[in-house]
């Protein structure tokens, strides 16, 4: 008897479920705001870490203009300076060979007019090695071989005859130079036998309207 008295309270309560009201299913105002609030919440924080990441790349973005707009015009300056230079350099160094070569080159030259004759032709060969000579140095030579050389080849008969076998720049600049040569010459004095010298002499040469001429000889 019992028995059935629970059976059918047991079914009474599951047929009350069944038809319950949906809306009693629903969450109420409070439920729904609470979680509404807690949105805000998460959202809040979505902001604040959305602000912290914009931060950095604000930073970025200032360091990325440092870079263009300061380190790179930097860098053009660096490197048209680094190309000047280069330039500069490069045209030095040129300017340099140019003069080692023509001061050499001069040097060598009037060396070898300085320094050969033949009674024949010592009057000519040696007031034209003069073309070859400037400043306070010309009019030495020119006194030595007109009150010496000249009148004791023609008187004499000496001969002589000189060759560079080599040469080198001491210095050189665009309009200044010296230079070591060495001289063999070789003597003829009439009729005797031919003697032969050698010797070194620092050539001091300046460069006179595109020309160099010798302006200093100093035996070694």
């Amino acid at each position: 008897m019992s028995t059935t008295s629970i059976d059918t309270e047991t079914s009474t309560a599951e047929t009350d479920s069944i038809h319950a009201d949906p809306a009693d299913t629903i969450p109420t105002t409070d439920t729904a705001t609470g979680e509404n609030d807690e949105g805000d919440a998460d959202n809040g924080d979505g902001d604040a870490v959305a602000d912290s990441a914009k931060e950095p790349r604000s930073r970025r973005l200032s360091w990325s203009g440092l870079v263009v707009f300061g380190v790179l015009p930097l860098i053009v300056v660096t490197l048209a300076a680094g190309a000047g230079y280069l330039k500069f350099r490069d045209g030095a160094i040129r300017g340099s060979d140019l003069a080692r070569t023509g001061s050499v080159q001069a040097a060598t030259e009037a060396t070898v007019a300085m320094l050969s004759y033949n009674p024949n032709n010592v009057d000519a060969a040696l007031h034209s090695a003069q073309d070859r000579l400037t400043g306070s140095f010309r009019e030495s030579y020119r006194a030595l071989v007109d009150d010496v050389v000249i009148p004791g080849a023609k008187q004499k008969k000496i001969a002589a005859a000189a060759t560079v076998p080599a040469a080198a720049s001491i210095t050189a600049t665009d309009t200044h130079a010296t230079v070591m040569v060495f001289v063999n010459q070789s003597t003829i004095v009439g009729n005797d036998a031919p003697t032969a010298s050698a010797s070194a002499v620092e050539v001091t040469l300046d460069k006179v309207n595109q020309r160099w001429l010798v302006s200093g000889f100093e035996p070694k």
